[in-house]
């Protein structure tokens, strides 16, 4: 239940960490009561990307900027129709947005939305709490809630489910197919299955000529061989999205169904967990996992370090230094974090699919990695160039 209040009225609010550790504040947004797992994003910019990211269901984003909402929001910026964290933390949310973009104040988004928030809280030290002991669940708790003893709060905390065993891309995935064209020339056609896809993702892809059909996580190998007609879809893509890979047993299944027919596959965030799955790697939770748009990731075979977008609390556990032998041939680790040496990227040396574990579509930014969607236009181009072949041979 949330109250609606005057902009900037704040009332008491109180920030209650699982183990007990409390953060006293102002409201900021929606009045009332949330909880979710706590997590940290190290990004300066970009709020609204992560505000509405469908990957963030469930979660209570803690921003590590000081200053946050001084750019507004706009709907140009939207990455799904609405937000979808469960709670928001802010040290000093701004007084008045000021860009010529916005369309309105950040707080006002959030108190129409229903969002929980807190501000006027020390989110370094709620940061480095949450990085010496890991990513746990916390709630907000603002207005008369905020008065009740923090031990019964905590005990509400510690009685919400865990991140780890959630099954969450049925609840933010499209309930209906839809499409987005290509631009311009079409040159393929892909099945984009919803996990929690981002809105930038079928746009590069559109950008690139590909025709994008976005499906249903409950989708079946059969309504991905109907995309594209006749011929079949040319690629398959796997979105990101919230929740524990070893939940995705059907989702995987499919997937291997997709690997069995050799059709060109790309995975991003949890496509890059279930593609893991799929060969046979185990997937495992991370202390605190990497979220913001400043992790610096070392691609294997260029040598080159990109400055990547992450938003992800689980990784897959697949050896770094040597390539793997699986159901579906040769492996490699493609991509390393080279903050903790976690696996950002898998290559198939003897199948068309790969993946990564960050996010190469990243709004607002960084761009380094903008590339991978044209190396998926690469790699399905050469698989319709092998079937001519063979077809003509």
């Amino acid at each position: 239940m949330t109250l609606t209040l005057p902009s900037h009225q704040r009332q008491p609010a109180v920030l209650v960490l699982e183990d007990g550790r409390a953060f006293r504040g102002s409201s900021y947004g929606a009045v009332g009561e949330t909880v979710g797992e706590a997590v940290f994003s190290t990004g300066m910019t970009g709020y609204q990307e992560t505000l509405t990211d469908p990957s963030y269901h469930r979660q209570v984003v803690v921003m590590t900027a000081p200053h946050v909402g001084n750019t507004g929001v706009n709907r140009d910026d939207m990455e799904s129709s609405r937000i979808w964290v469960a709670g928001f933390v802010v040290r000093e949310p701004a007084i008045r947005s000021s860009n010529w973009r916005a369309t309105r104040d950040l707080e006002d988004e959030l108190r129409d939305q229903g969002v929980v928030g807190i501000c006027e809280i020390d989110t370094r030290a709620l940061t480095r709490h949450l990085r010496e002991r890991g990513a746990m669940r916390v709630g907000i708790f603002t207005g008369p809630a905020a008065q009740r003893p923090v031990d019964d709060l905590a005990q509400v905390v510690r009685d919400a489910p865990k991140m780890a065993g959630a099954a969450l891309a049925a609840e933010v995935t499209t309930a209906e197919p839809y499409v987005v064209p290509a631009q311009g020339e079409r040159r393929f056609t892909v099945a984009a299955v919803d996990l929690g896809i981002k809105a930038m993702t079928p746009q590069l892809m559109a950008q690139r000529g590909i025709e994008v059909h976005v499906l249903p996580s409950t989708t079946t190998i059969d309504e991905v061989l109907a995309v594209g007609g006749d011929r079949g879809p040319d690629g398959v893509f796997f979105s990101n999205g919230p929740g524990d890979p070893a939940t995705a047993d059907r989702e995987v299944e499919l997937l291997r169904e997709v690997l069995d027919r050799r059709i060109p596959f790309f995975g991003i965030c949890f496509g890059n967990q279930l593609l893991g799955r799929a060969l046979g790697f185990g997937t495992y939770k991370l202390k605190y996992g990497h979220r913001g748009i400043n992790q610096p990731v070392l691609d294997r075979a260029t040598g080159k370090v990109e400055v990547t977008a992450h938003n992800h609390g689980f990784a897959v556990a697949a050896p770094l230094d040597t390539e793997s032998e699986t159901p579906y041939g040769r492996v490699r680790v493609s991509h390393v974090c080279l903050n903790d040496d976690v696996v950002e990227g898998l290559e198939c040396l003897d199948a068309p699919a790969y993946s990564v574990q960050y996010h190469p579509e990243a709004a607002a930014g960084p761009h380094d990695a903008a590339y991978l969607f044209d190396r998926f236009t690469h790699l399905m181009q050469e698989q319709n160039d092998k079937k001519k072949q063979e077809a003509g041979a």
